[in-house]
């Protein structure tokens, strides 16, 4: 079990205080054995004030302390802190990563640790509402995996794959798709608002019918599929047919797939770069 367990986050970002958040609404971790390490002191009594946890400014001794390691810094900051906790982590720590794009050898052979698992999670997890795609080295016991397994499942939904390669592609599709949607609804409560609705009521009306969407595809039979629900909106010659036919002349499946795939790229440039940047010491 994940109580009782010294979790140490380094990075008190907004993702560490969604892990830390959500440990302490399951009920899988008391207050007093979390504790978040960063540069920034005032962060730190920010989250203490908020959550009731521990803070640190020493990267290395927040570390020494723990039985489960969080990497939750960026990617461009990995090099650094890595080489700050050199020598610090006992081999026997579960080393979390959520650092996009950093492969889990740079992770072990920087720490001298070979309990590395490497997790993407979304931003809905900041309401336990997300879903993490996570993979984990061989070394990593059962025992071990359990507890990455509940600490991720405070986030909401997950997914364990065998191959990290699957990593940068949850990136680019679960875990930079919420911005996707976010563009998607902004541009409907634009059209709403070029319409004539006031902006308050084109939002609403656009929230509520995303919303509505998702609840009725999640609620519906095993044979749900997203083409035979948008069908089923599609009457031939209406309005639906109409606005379709548009989106597909203007190449909207081609946009949208060629932005994931942008995203996966830069996930991937994000590894080699960690890799070819290793740290020093």
């Amino acid at each position: 079990m994940t109580k009782s367990k010294k979790i140490t986050f380094i990075g008190p970002g907004v993702m560490a205080e969604a892990m830390v958040a959500g440990l302490l609404r399951e009920g899988l971790a008391a207050p007093g054995d979390l504790l978040v390490s960063g540069p920034r002191a005032e962060r730190g009594k920010e989250l203490e004030a908020k959550h009731g946890i521990r803070s640190s400014t020493d990267n290395a001794e927040a570390a020494h302390q723990a039985e489960v390691l969080v990497l939750s810094v960026k990617p461009q900051h990995l090099a650094t802190v890595l080489a700050g906790l050199e020598g610090a982590v006992a081999p026997s720590t579960l080393v979390l990563s959520i650092v996009a794009g950093a492969p889990m050898e740079k992770i072990a052979t920087a720490l001298k640790c070979r309990n590395v698992v490497r997790a993407m999670p979304n931003t809905p997890a900041r309401i336990g509402r997300g879903i993490t795609v996570w993979t984990a080295t061989p070394e990593v016991s059962e025992a071990h995996r359990q507890t990455a397994s509940e600490i991720l499942g405070a986030l909401g939904e997950q997914v364990f794959v065998k191959e990290e390669s699957f990593l940068d592609k949850a990136t680019a599709l679960s875990g930079t798709g919420p911005a996707y949607v976010f563009l998607f609804m902004e541009a409907m409560v634009d059209a709403g608002v070029h319409l004539g609705f006031p902006r308050r009521i084109a939002e609403q009306l656009v929230v509520e019918t995303v919303r509505g969407s998702v609840d009725y595809y999640s609620q519906g039979d095993e044979e749900r599929h997203l083409a035979r629900l948008r069908n089923q909106v599609t009457s031939p010659g209406g309005t639906s047919a109409e606005a379709l036919y548009y989106l597909e002349k203007a190449g909207f499946r081609t946009a949208i797939s060629r932005a994931i795939w942008a995203a996966y790229e830069r996930s991937r440039e994000l590894g080699a770069d960690a890799e070819t940047h290793p740290p020093s010491g």
